[in-house]
């Protein structure tokens, strides 16, 4: 993986961190003031990590799949989590990673999974096709 994708990788890296650690924090310290916010963040950290490692081998079987599914999911996460926290904001009386769209991740949230959604429509693997005693790379 070279170029944009790598840099696409990292943001999902540090995204994963980020969001990992402050699920973490804010389980272990306030978890019953907040549990939904607090699970939502945990699953949103847990997406990130699964993104980040599918985009990394998404040239292998299966791994474009799961970084598609990762990715739909995230971006469908952050537009109903930033919605209700937006419409009813009495559900998360405390900030998860995907609230007001990602706002406190510069809404990072919200506009990743677009790129990676780009990324992985332009950069599909190429597919093996045995032909007679021969395989040829297809794309």
């Amino acid at each position: 993986m070279t170029g944009i994708g790598r840099v696409l990788v990292i943001v999902y890296a540090v995204m994963a961190l980020a969001a990992t650690g402050r699920s973490f924090v804010q389980i272990f310290r306030q978890f019953d003031e907040a549990p939904l916010a607090y699970a939502l963040s945990a699953l949103a950290a847990a997406v990130y990590v699964l993104a980040t490692l599918a985009l990394v081998l998404a040239k292998r079987s299966g791994w474009y799949t799961i970084a598609w599914i990762a990715i739909v999911f995230e971006l469908t996460g952050v537009i109903v989590v930033g919605a209700l926290s937006v419409f009813l904001p009495d559900l998360f009386p405390h900030d998860t990673v995907w609230s007001m769209f990602g706002r406190g991740y510069l809404f990072i949230p919200l506009v990743l999974p677009v790129f990676g959604i780009w990324w992985l429509r332009t950069h599909r693997p190429a597919r093996s096709v045995q032909v007679g005693e021969r395989t040829e790379v297809t794309a």
